[in-house]
């Protein structure tokens, strides 16, 4: 069995009325652990909804998921958190960094749902954020960052309880084509030192070249599935932080 697998899935608003809207169709999809998989699609194609599903963030209306051999269809709703605090890191286009936090206080925040203990969780969050260079910002507000440090402590808080899937959502599309690809280095730092699992839900057909799968959703289905390149950049830095 995959390590993440969904079968037949659907996913329907409004169920039952005149307006009821299908999003996702009849979608088959297996990962492999350890895999780099780019999502590609556009606007409006359903991939954010998908996303939503293998993230755990949402149920499916109808089919299966599973996730490390786990129906997820059979966890109740209030274990679900568990599940992603300690199985995904999640990384958004809007980075999603708590405001009036500082960056250690943001990376520290999944541990503390964890119960790390403090002092390891804050070791942990100043060796994270030292692996994505940022170390020095540890104590600056968001606000006082730019967008791509704002991301690189957002990739920093997704590794905090150190879990095999990061999930990225157009983590490149509020930054500029250079703080882009150091964002897009990490993740294949990530995916080649530490063999995570890497997902990437892009719009950008060229960023998803660069994975080892790109599957391509269109109106809701898997309209395709290719090998990409697997571009693996020279390391600038090994990502050695471990809980």
């Amino acid at each position: 069995m995959a390590f993440i697998e969904l079968q037949h899935i659907y996913k329907r608003y409004f169920i039952g009325t005149s307006n009821e809207l299908t999003v996702l169709r009849d979608v088959n999809l297996e990962i492999e652990q350890g895999s780099f998989t780019a999502i590609v699609g556009p606007s409006g194609s359903g991939k954010s909804t998908l996303m939503h599903i293998l993230g755990v963030l949402d149920r499916p209306t109808e089919g299966r998921y599973v996730l490390d051999g786990l129906p997820i269809d059979q966890v109740p709703d209030a274990k679900l958190s568990a599940i992603r605090n300690q199985k995904i890191g999640f990384v958004f286009q809007s980075f999603n960094l708590i405001p009036r936090s500082s960056a250690l206080s943001n990376v520290e925040l999944p541990m503390l749902y964890a119960r790390v203990g403090a002092r390891e969780r804050r070791e942990r969050a100043y060796a994270l954020l030292d692996a994505v260079e940022m170390a020095d910002w540890a104590d600056h507000m968001p606000n006082e960052l730019s967008g791509g440090q704002c991301q690189r402590v957002a990739i920093a808080r997704a590794m905090a309880n150190d879990p095999p899937i990061i999930l990225a959502d157009e983590p490149t599309g509020a930054l500029d084509s250079h703080t882009g690809r150091r964002v897009m280095d990490i993740f294949h730092e990530l995916h080649s030192k530490q063999r995570k699992t890497i997902i990437l839900i892009t719009h950008n057909g060229e960023l998803a070249e660069e994975a080892e799968q790109v599957i391509t959703i269109r109106d809701g289905r898997l309209s395709g599935r290719r090998p990409g390149r697997a571009a693996v950049p020279e390391a600038t830095k090994i990502l050695e932080a471990r809980p």
